[in-house]
């Protein structure tokens, strides 16, 4: 027999980071900071362009022919230079508001992330590979302005990153209604299978460049009796993330591994995810990436990565916003990722292309059951992406 997971209270390792009355504050100012950048300041500078800009390039005979001409045409003007600067130093903030607190807490969640991964009292487990060399892609840059991104590590058996990474974006999306819940992207698009596939039921669910796994943990949810199993190339955040699962009395299976070469068997898996992690990698390696899957998955078996909207999805203006990531996040694979047809490379990568598919998925909970029902009917469209839904594309094997 079996056996059983211990029933005893396990201690939330994100608890133990405890910010002082100024650090809340200082979280506060951040996280209001970001809301102007990305909701009233959005807006405006949408405006500027529109009434102002726009307007004046027409008449001097240069209207734009793509969003490259457009971020030309801005970066001079005072509206994207504030809305810039305060982007981009919020962003930064929001790491930085959580990293005395976190530094204060580490040898806490050090001691209790090492003692759950020793036992794994919920089941699941967390396999390490300290030989595993990092690709210059991730440990070149503080990707997202994160800093250590998610691999660094300061101590023996660090989960720094893991918590800096988990509560920084916290802060910088506590503005984001639709967002605010932990695993909101997950419990969308699970809940958003579910209903558009009735009788899938996998055995097997591979989440990708999982991080501390928050968006792997509502598929326990939707699908009771699947098998959960998380990657990662950064230790810190996937000894953060099993210690979260074990919290949350969700047996998952963390493993360090690169996303383009697993050490997994042909057809292991019955539903392969990601979340924004595509366009974070060279394009090859998206390329190979989309043909692990593919080698992955068991016959009948479905992908779903949550992604970007691509530059043909939508206009110039909107592309001109959305790469403002590639030179100020340090996400310089943005622009090269979101050229390209999520279909075309599902098809090179040799799925079907008549089982290739794109969607746009509503957030669960913000959209309300008698419009999601309308959704699902085709009487209703999904929000635009970012804005209560999000961009999904993949095939099915």
């Amino acid at each position: 027999m079996a056996a059983q997971p211990e029933s005893i209270a396990i201690p939330d390792i994100e608890s133990l980071v405890r910010p002082t009355h100024d650090e809340r504050a200082r979280q506060s100012m951040v996280s209001v900071i970001r809301k102007l950048a990305l909701g009233e300041m959005r807006t405006a500078l949408k405006r500027d362009y529109d009434e102002r800009v726009a307007p004046a390039l027409v008449a001097a005979g240069r209207e734009p022919r793509d969003w490259r001409d457009i971020e030309r045409a801005m970066e001079p003007e005072l509206s994207y230079r504030f809305y810039s600067t305060l982007r981009y130093h919020s962003q930064e903030m929001g790491y930085l508001s959580v990293q005395s607190a976190v530094e204060r807490a580490l040898p806490g969640m050090i001691a209790l992330a090492r003692d759950l991964a020793e036992r794994c009292p919920r089941g699941g487990s967390l396999r390490l590979d300290p030989a595993l060399e990092l690709p210059r892609y991730l440990s070149a840059l503080d990707v997202h302005l994160a800093p250590g991104c998610f691999q660094t590590e300061y101590t023996a058996d660090d989960v720094a990153q893991g918590a800096v990474v988990s509560c920084g974006a916290g802060v910088f999306l506590a503005h984001n209604a639709f967002r605010r819940r932990s695993g909101a992207v997950g419990d969308s698009i699970s809940h958003w299978i579910r209903r558009t596939r009735p009788d899938f039921a996998p055995r097997r669910v591979l989440d990708m460049a999982t991080t501390s796994g928050k968006n792997l943990l509502p598929y326990q949810q939707a699908f009771p009796d699947a098998e959960l199993h998380g990657i990662d190339l950064g230790a810190p955040v996937l000894r953060y993330g099993h210690a979260l699962a074990q919290h949350a009395g969700v047996p998952v299976h963390f493993s360090q591994q690169d996303a383009s070469a697993t050490d997994f068997p042909d057809g292991h898996f019955d539903l392969i995810v990601s979340t924004f992690f595509l366009h974070e990698i060279p394009l090859k390696l998206t390329r190979k990436v989309l043909r692990e899957c593919r080698r992955l998955l068991a016959p009948g078996g479905l992908m779903v990565h949550m992604e970007l909207p691509n530059e043909a999805a939508v206009g110039a203006y909107e592309n001109f916003f959305f790469n403002w990531d590639t030179a100020n996040n340090n996400e310089p694979f943005y622009t090269g990722y979101r050229e390209q047809d999520p279909r075309a490379l599902c098809a090179e990568a040799g799925f079907d292309p008549g089982c290739i598919f794109t969607a746009m998925v509503p957030e669960r909970v913000s959209f309300g059951e008698e419009r999601y029902a309308r959704y699902l009917r085709g009487e209703i469209a999904a929000p635009p992406h970012g804005t209560g839904a999000w961009f999904v594309f993949g095939a099915s094997r």
